[in-house]
């Protein structure tokens, strides 16, 4: 098992070092370098989001919370043509408060909120069964989500990485001047 791991350790540096600089610079950032299945049972690969602005979100449909669904899609459509996206990653692991399944989670979140930016399969955002990318924001910030609806802000880097807790409004003006900054950055 070592040496398949070392082998395809050494195929992915090489693979790395023989790229030219156009293409390392499209190369896609370990964070985003996974794929899931979107709540629609959709491939959903992160990747195509790189050199986006990201805003990566647990979410849960029976939250007191869950109202911040309406913030979240009001500040995808004020930001996603100017290079921001929205990610949801509905979790049940804070009060169980995302009891459904994937498809009745699409449902509501589609159904009450209206919502538009892209959401990702049901996972787990702490705990034993972490999701690797939120594994990944946490190694990148220390900060790991204490309840439903976390958010981390991505650079179009895929590296630098903010975190602010639920009780920040998706619209509050310290997220929103946060966007902007990384925005303007791109």
């Amino acid at each position: 098992m070592r040496n398949i791991q070392v082998t395809y350790t050494l195929l992915a540096l090489f693979g790395a070092l023989s790229m030219n600089p156009a293409e390392a610079a499209t190369a896609c950032p370990p964070l985003l370098d996974h794929r899931f299945q979107s709540l629609q049972g959709k491939p959903a690969d992160l990747c195509q989001y790189r050199g986006k602005v990201l805003l990566v979100v647990n979410t849960a449909s029976f939250c007191g919370y869950t109202e911040q669904y309406k913030g979240l899609q009001a500040v995808y459509d004020k930001y996603r043509d100017r290079g921001l996206v929205v990610i949801g990653f509905p979790a049940n692991d804070f009060g169980k408060q995302e009891p459904g399944s994937n498809a009745e989670v699409a449902d509501f979140c589609e159904r009450t909120y209206k919502v538009k930016f892209p959401m990702i399969e049901k996972t787990s955002v702490v705990g034993a069964d972490v999701n690797p990318v939120y594994e990944m924001l946490f190694k990148a910030t220390g900060d790991r989500p204490k309840w439903n609806f976390h958010k981390y802000l991505v650079a179009a880097d895929g590296k630098t990485v903010k975190s602010f807790p639920s009780k920040v409004a998706p619209e509050s003006p310290e997220l929103a001047a946060a966007i902007e900054k990384l925005i303007s950055e791109k």
